[in-house]
């Protein structure tokens, strides 16, 4: 297999790819993982701008000789090049795993929703030495390389169809055409460095979106950095989201464990 790495948001350090590369080589030697040279671009919050972001995924992406693509990592940015990208997307891009997560829910939505590729929320390629000492990265090349199931999300065994999003990402998509069909499938939510009141502000926004009606349930990833608010807000994440998954009219599944944490399982989308 030969993985692809672009960085349709923000750039990447060479120490974390070469720590990527080091750990695949000693893990998967066999197989090979190629960082895109636009990785590493700078300009100003983007890894280059959004011209060239974009030729770089559809490069990799259109290229027969990867097998997957593995986002860099997330930031901001990857809704910018949508309409760039999604329409240019040849027959070489539907036979490729895609995988990230945060800010690349933009692109692992929009995919999701036409039916290109294999679409999987899961650890990026820079995760490695940062918030994951090597379990959750182990657990992405395992199900891009063998189809390991040791690292998906348990809660996949209940015979339902599932996707996974960043909440701030879910908002944002909903009412454009860039979100997918969700009806019957489990939903799956995290975010990171939120106050709680926008949380519940987006739950909100969740609960009483037309495109979200007649999903099967809603499960609660991690809620990490919280940002302080003054005065304290008056409920927790669990709480809002049973609040706001009764006023949906969808149950309440429980946790999962998704999320900008150290164990951040693998949702392929989907999949049951």
């Amino acid at each position: 297999m030969r993985i692809g790495v672009v960085a349709p948001a923000r750039p990447v350090r060479r120490q974390g790819s070469a720590r990527m590369a080091a750990l695949m080589a000693l893990t998967y030697p066999a197989h090979e993982i190629v960082f895109h040279p636009q990785c590493y671009l700078e300009d100003g919050h983007f890894a280059g701008s959004d011209d060239v972001r974009a030729a770089a995924f559809l490069e990799f992406a259109n290229d027969p000789g990867f097998d997957a693509i593995w986002f860099a990592r997330g930031g901001y940015g990857s809704n910018r090049i949508l309409h760039r990208v999604i329409p240019q997307l040849g027959p070489a891009a539907n036979h490729k795993t895609y995988m990230g997560f945060s800010d690349m829910g933009f692109l692992l939505g929009a995919l999701y929703a036409r039916r290109i590729g294999k679409v999987c929320h899961g650890p990026m390629a820079s995760s490695l030495g940062m918030n994951d000492t090597g379990e959750s990265t182990g657990w992405a090349l395992g199900w891009m390389i063998d189809k390991d199931r040791r690292g998906l999300e348990p809660s996949l065994t209940d015979g339902k169809p599932a996707v996974a999003f960043n909440l701030a990402i879910l908002a944002a998509l909903i009412g454009t055409p860039w979100l997918p069909d969700l009806t019957d499938h489990v939903l799956m939510i995290e975010e990171v460095g939120e106050p709680l009141y926008r949380i519940d502000r987006m739950l909100f926004q969740m609960a009483h979106a037309t495109q979200l009606k007649g999903i099967a349930g809603v499960r609660l990833g991690t809620v990490s950095e919280v940002v302080p608010n003054t005065p304290e807000f008056a409920e927790g994440p669990e709480q809002m989201i049973v609040r706001w998954c009764a006023e949906m009219r969808v149950p309440y599944l429980g946790r999962a464990e998704i999320g900008h944490v150290e164990r951040n399982r693998v949702v392929p989308f989907g999949v049951a």
